[in-house]
């Protein structure tokens, strides 16, 4: 490689021009190409300028990413110091091509991800880990195929320092115990949802792999028998036993040791666990930062209970920084717990906290005035006194998320804009936020992320104002918004140039011009405009011509969408990867187009009335990276069973769906899917 740095790229011939990059060394172009690998295309660019520079390129190149299996062979003569490879969009990886890899990059990988591949079997990965034995990452999450013969292939890797199995549910005590003996050097392991692993295989993990550091144990059904074991790792950070239903107080009161290492626990949905069982389970841990016990909808109604003894709990540990109780009923004497707490606390989530006032949240941010994220989402009885409290406290603010705090009145958030100036995040969906709110939030010079949905009190005019004062805007969210048109739009395409996310979904005066606006934000990734009835293929177009890293596009009920955007697309967004088509005027001709796109892999086709079954069976046989595919039912005893059978073997998933055709969206509907009941709904 020393003798390699020094070669130079040579004139295409004598009679050439003097080539200014001549005098570039390898190893100053190989600095060049360390500043372009966040930028696919320009790396594509730089190597195809001349043949030097091309050869320079696949020496330097070292992670991969394919976008479809087929692409491999050329890739393995191409670049032959591969260190981390990605297949997660390569949905059929055989054992055949798991033995080229690991022949072609034996001496350099070191790590690969697997998480979305299928076909493989403990053959392939018994070749791969015998032969690559620099490999220290492996994520074969959703690998429900895999049985303990696999795991028994994974113990080969000696080297393996981190694993994850989420969802390998065919994996017992048996296969984990030979990883256990095998992989000594793990530091980190995920075993969530492996619901065949139990007490004996998490008990050899922690005899055996004494480097461990972060272990996710979520969803085993284990119990305390295992615990003892897993405290006495001297280096676990972070253990995750959410959803444990098998630990419970009693379990926990048996305890004999304590992690003196553990800095980050989540006890998530364990509801056999109060304030008694986690006294027993933090016992002597010393370095606790962040403690999660949130609760989702899947719970039982009977919601646990913030109180005092629980927070008791955490009285001794004075590096906590963050405390997660989403979905936690909070009481009076809870909150003077938590405001007590002698804990530089950053970051407080009490999202969908019942029992949470103005009095509560008032007193706890006024004594963690270091706050840097407070989550108060569905809290409905927080009003103007606590956001006047939390601005007024804490100033140095960075996130702020209140989706759906109705009795928030549009006052409160000029309190936001004018104090807490630091805000890089603000989620005020579903609120009373006006324009005068918004021009105060656009002091917010480093906002980066703004969720405005189903907010029908702001317009143009402090868009506007956001727009030419928060360039550092990525993601913007003006789902249902209705009073915005194209000029608000057109201040966020104009400036904001580091968007990569919009939704601007039912909103009626969106037109083309707002696409066209948009269409300046190069770096824009997704785009949802679904039921923009005054859109069409015109600024589609727009888009697809501006905006190449476009991935995600979303334009269900787009009526005036018809083939004449779906070619631009096909000609332009080659990056795509998932696309709503329904309801559409798509026919054949623009489907067939779009299957042109190497990279395509989620689409949903459902009421396109322009579209046959000879037109969709010849779309999906030219998509050849394909990994799902929702179809309208009726379509399914139409196509050819060997077509949909040859899409299967290549791991594509069909949804079918028997929906009836819908023009217009429920007017409730959206109400419901924000959390409110039925007799909130005007």
């Amino acid at each position: 490689m020393k003798t390699q740095s020094k070669r130079r790229p040579q004139p295409l011939s004598p009679d050439s021009s003097p080539n200014p990059f001549d005098i570039l060394t390898e190893e100053i172009v190989c600095k060049i190409l360390d500043h372009l690998h966040n930028d696919p295309f320009a790396t594509k660019a730089f190597s195809l300028t001349s043949k030097a520079f091309y050869f320079i390129e696949s020496r330097h190149r070292r992670i991969l990413k394919p976008l479809r299996p087929e692409l491999l062979p050329r890739i393995f003569h191409r670049y032959p110091f591969v260190s981390h490879l990605d297949l997660s969009m390569c949905p059929r990886v055989d054992d055949n091509r798991l033995n080229v890899i690991s022949s072609t990059w034996k001496a350099t990988l070191q790590s690969i991800n697997l998480s979305r591949s299928r076909f493989f079997t403990n053959a392939g990965l018994s070749s791969l880990f015998v032969n690559c034995s620099g490999l220290v990452e492996v994520d074969l999450c959703n690998a429900t195929q895999l049985t303990d013969l696999a795991a028994s292939a994974i113990a080969e890797a000696k080297n393996l320092e981190r694993l994850s199995l989420a969802r390998c549910k065919s994996i017992t005590d048996m296969g984990i115990g030979c990883i256990a003996v095998g992989c000594r050097k793990l530091t980190s392991l995920c075993l969530k949802w492996c619901l065949r692993v139990g007490d004996l295989g998490v008990e050899l993990i922690a005899l055996k792999c004494k480097q461990i550091r972060s272990l996710d144990l979520s969803y085993l059904p284990i119990t305390e028998k295992s615990l003892n074991s897993v405290l006495q790792l001297q280096h676990l950070e972070d253990l995750v036993l959410e959803g444990c239903h098998g630990i419970d107080d009693d379990g926990l009161s048996t305890l004999d040791q304590s992690c003196k290492s553990l800095k980050m626990l989540n006890l998530s949905n364990c509801q056999n666990v109060t304030h008694t069982g986690l006294s027993y389970l933090i016992n002597g841990t010393e370095q606790l930062q962040q403690i999660i016990l949130a609760y989702g909808s899947s719970v039982s109604p009977k919601l646990p209970k913030v109180t005092s003894d629980l927070v008791k709990c955490l009285n001794a540990y004075s590096k906590l920084q963050s405390i997660k109780l989403d979905g936690c009923t909070v009481t009076w004497s809870g909150i003077k717990a938590m405001a007590s707490l002698n804990a530089p606390v950053k970051e407080l989530s009490l999202s969908k906290c019942l029992g949470l006032t103005d009095d509560g949240l008032s007193f706890l941010v006024q004594s963690h005035k270091d706050l840097r994220k407070l989550d108060i989402t569905c809290c409905r009885k927080i009003t103007y006194t606590s956001i006047d409290i939390i601005t007024n406290s804490c100033t140095s603010l960075t996130s702020l998320r209140m989706e759906s705090c109705s009795l928030i009145p549009k006052e409160a958030f000029v309190l936001i804009g004018a104090r807490c100036s630091f805000l890089e995040e603000l989620d005020a969906t579903d609120n009373e936020i006006d324009d005068e709110g918004l021009k105060s939030i656009s002091r917010c010079s480093k906002l980066s992320i703004l969720k405005l949905g189903i907010c029908s009190n702001i317009s143009d005019e402090g868009l506007a104002k956001v727009g030419s004062s928060c360039s550092m805007l990525k993601e913007v969210d003006l789902y249902r918004s209705v009073a915005i048109s194209d000029e608000g739009i057109a201040a966020i395409g104009e400036g904001c140039p580091a968007l990569e996310m919009i939704n601007i979904a039912y909103n009626d005066k969106i037109r083309d011009n707002s696409l066209i606006s948009l269409s300046k934000c190069r770096l824009l990734k997704a785009l949802e405009i679904r039921g923009c009835l005054g859109v069409s293929s015109i600024g589609l177009s727009a888009i697809a011509v501006g905006c190449k890293q476009l991935t995600v596009l979303d334009i269900k009920k787009c009526f005036n969408i018809n083939d004449n955007g779906m070619l631009p697309l096909a000609q332009f967004s080659q990056n795509l990867k998932q696309i709503n088509l329904s309801y559409c005027s798509v026919t054949d001709v623009g489907l067939v187009a779009l299957a042109s796109i190497s990279r395509l892999q989620n689409m949903t086709i459902l009421h396109l009335a322009g579209l046959t079954p000879n037109g969709l069976a010849a779309a999906l046989l030219a998509c050849r990276a394909l990994t799902k595919v929702k179809l309208h039912a009726s379509f399914r005893p139409l196509l050819p069973q060997s077509i949909l059978g040859y899409m299967e073997a290549h791991g594509c998933v069909f949804h079918w769906r028997d929906k009836a055709f819908q023009k217009e969206m429920d007017p409730k509907g959206w109400k419901l899917h924000f959390g409110r009941s039925s007799s909130e709904v005007p």
